[in-house]
């Protein structure tokens, strides 16, 4: 027991009083710097659940833990499409993980989980019904929004669960479920609302890709083509080549630039030194400020994939308007979209002053002054931070020709 009277205002006896005069009022200031580290685990395999396929079982059983219990999330379109996938589940978890009987509580698909907040709050409802600790794994199977809503409920809860990706879709494979961070749209505005967050492990399904609707095979590749853009000139090229295989949906050409895009944006959050964006760019959102505004103006008809390949379209157009990228690349680039599949206009884009407010919003989003990335030939990157708004225009009207006349050999001057 402390003796509370050698105590006074939390100072020890031992630390003597003042006699004299009491000392003008100071400013007094702590800094420190220091490190968390991280691990970012990241796993391809084909048909996760499957038996004898022990992928998921490794990931789990090497986590330390006292506390086991698991909520697993799936897809609305991951459970339609596969109908025995909840039968797998519990099989899986019988041979590999006895102890544990996690229900399966299946979410909205699709940017409405992210839109509705009534979603996410059923999704933190079955977390705190689950009863689960800071040790315990929630598990969600399916595309990025769904990967988004429920990792941003399961970093929220209690501060932050262990949370495993399992993405099913080309988009999610290739780009957003290697992110660090989560979220829902709010008050129109795309992942207003989020968290940066670091997945215990990502494992990339990619059995899921063959039960796939058209539009959502295509959607990841833009974003492939986009880090291919800033990044890689031997995958822009391989894509180029082979955009033809990527739209007939041949597993054997698609595969690897799934696989690659997924390792370029993997090792950019682990070695690119600001995982968590505490810097003024955003060195991969190439095309993004208008993407991420063309959804919202569209009401989310437009997927992200597809808003990606429309805005690495203007991008790519107003560098060269701005003579920072080549004719011939710049020929290439709308070709290699096209060829894959993607239209390069939608309708929104006629309103193009409200579609430039996308690079205030982008902006406020990242803090900081204005940076987008922009490039000056296929795979070679660098930042800009001021808009030529008469350029940026001309850029969009031009694409809305491109559209109207399908002519790949027009004049790309202004």
């Amino acid at each position: 027991m402390v003796d509370s009277s050698n105590l006074k205002c939390g100072i020890s006896e031992s630390i003597s009083e003042p006699t004299g005069p009491v000392p003008a009022p100071c400013n007094i200031a702590h800094d420190a710097e220091f490190c968390c580290r991280f691990t970012h685990r990241l796993r391809f395999t084909g048909d996760v659940f499957a038996a004898g396929n022990e992928t998921l079982s490794n990931i789990l059983n090497e986590a330390t833990s006292d506390c086991s219990n698991v909520a697993i999330f799936i897809d609305a379109n991951v459970a339609r499409t596969r109908t025995n996938q909840a039968n797998k589940i519990n099989d899986y978890f019988k041979k590999y993980l006895p102890e544990n009987s996690p229900k399966i509580h299946v979410v909205p698909g699709g940017e409405q989980i992210k839109n509705q907040q009534q979603n996410f709050k059923q999704i933190l409802d079955a977390i705190e019904q689950s009863h689960l600790c800071r040790k315990s794994f929630v598990i969600a199977i399916g595309g990025g929004a769904v990967l988004d809503a429920v990792g941003f409920a399961a970093s929220i809860t209690h501060r932050g669960l262990r949370l495993i990706r399992i993405a099913t879709t080309t988009l999610s494979q290739a780009d957003s479920a290697m992110a660090v961070k989560n979220g829902i749209n709010a008050f129109g505005k795309k992942n207003y609302m989020g968290v940066f967050s670091t997945p215990w492990a990502i494992i990339n399904d990619e059995a899921t890709l063959k039960t796939l609707a058209m539009p959502h095979w295509l959607a990841g590749f833009s974003e492939a083509i986009k880090v291919a853009l800033l990044k890689d000139p031997l995958l822009f090229e391989y894509i180029y080549r082979n955009c033809g295989g990527i739209r007939a949906r041949n597993l054997d050409v698609s595969v690897p630039v799934i696989r690659r895009s997924a390792r370029l944006h993997f090792d950019h959050i682990t070695l690119n030194g600001d995982p968590f964006e505490t810097e003024d760019a955003r060195p991969l959102d190439f095309g993004h400020w208008s993407a991420h505004k063309l959804e919202q103006m569209s009401g989310f008809e437009i997927s992200h994939g597809q808003a990606v390949a429309i805005g690495i379209a203007i991008d790519a157009t107003y560098a060269n308007f701005m003579g920072w990228l080549g004719d011939a690349d710049h020929r290439r680039i709308l070709e290699c979209l096209d060829g894959t599949g993607f239209r390069l206009y939608h309708r929104s884009m006629q309103h193009a002053n409200t579609l430039l407010g996308g690079l205030d919003e982008f902006q406020e989003h990242l803090g900081g002054r204005l940076t987008i990335p922009s490039i000056s030939r296929i795979g070679h990157a660098f930042d800009i931070f001021e808009i030529d708004t008469n350029q940026m225009l001309a850029a969009i009207s031009y694409l809305e020709r491109f559209n109207k006349w399908g002519n790949h050999n027009e004049s790309t001057s202004t």
